[in-house]
């Protein structure tokens, strides 16, 4: 089995891992109830898109 030659140093391992991070989610404002919503969802008045959906 194969062995690391060297211990991975703590700057490289963190290096690795940048790009763990949160990200914050896509949010459009509801022009019928000017809330903000997630984007590509039915609101919860059941439009889509100005357009009454259920």
């Amino acid at each position: 089995m194969a062995v690391p030659a060297r211990r991975t140093s703590k700057a490289k391992k963190n290096k690795r891992r940048t790009h763990k991070g949160l990200t914050v989610p896509g949010l459009t404002k509801n022009k019928a109830t000017g809330e903000y919503q997630m984007s590509h969802r039915i609101a919860p008045d059941g439009t889509y898109k100005n357009k009454q959906v259920l």
